[in-house]
């Protein structure tokens, strides 16, 4: 097995963990991303702010990506949870995406591998992720390399004036 940090050579890629330098290829598979879920004017991300959550003094934010030619055309961000009942860690991961261009050449596959080797690597407990319902390809891929959905239970979100509300509270 690779070490889970090591750069992985993919034949005509190169799967590695971020670096400063690669905002604005990530910045573009996250736009990519939300093109795809019809959420085009969702991002407010800029490479500055990547910068920071990814490469500051703390990060809690982690990514690895899929270098080709230069370019970055695929990726995964992922952080820290925590199972309170197993006592571990678990990774959750916040977004895969690979370019469509560069889709059926295992680089998602190869993504998942990778944190599933720091999940097991680290002693983590589990490695989890939320896919839209209507994803039908992303939930037939995930299950053909083991994933369950958890279908007892649901997404809850609280955001802008709901969250300022929350917080204002008595």
């Amino acid at each position: 097995m690779t070490y889970p940090d090591s750069p992985t050579d993919l034949g005509s890629a190169v799967l590695r963990r971020a670096q400063p330098g690669d905002e604005v290829g990530i910045l573009a598979c996250i736009q990519a991303l939300a093109d795809y879920e019809h959420e085009p004017d969702a991002v407010k991300n800029t490479p500055k702010a990547l910068a920071a959550t990814l490469f500051g003094e703390n990060p809690c934010v982690f990514a690895h990506v899929v270098e080709k030619g230069g370019e970055i055309v695929a990726i995964a961000i992922w952080f820290l949870n925590y199972s309170t009942w197993n006592g571990t860690n678990g990774i959750y991961l916040e977004d895969l995406f690979v370019q469509e261009s560069e889709r059926r050449n295992g680089y998602g596959r190869a993504l998942l591998q990778r944190l599933a080797q720091l999940a097991v690597a680290r002693g983590y407990g589990r490695f989890e992720w939320s896919v839209l319902d209507w994803n039908a390809p992303s939930i037939a891929f995930y299950r053909s390399i083991g994933a369950v959905g958890m279908d007892e239970w649901t997404v809850q979100r609280v955001t802008g004036d709901a969250l300022t509300a929350l917080a204002a509270a008595r």
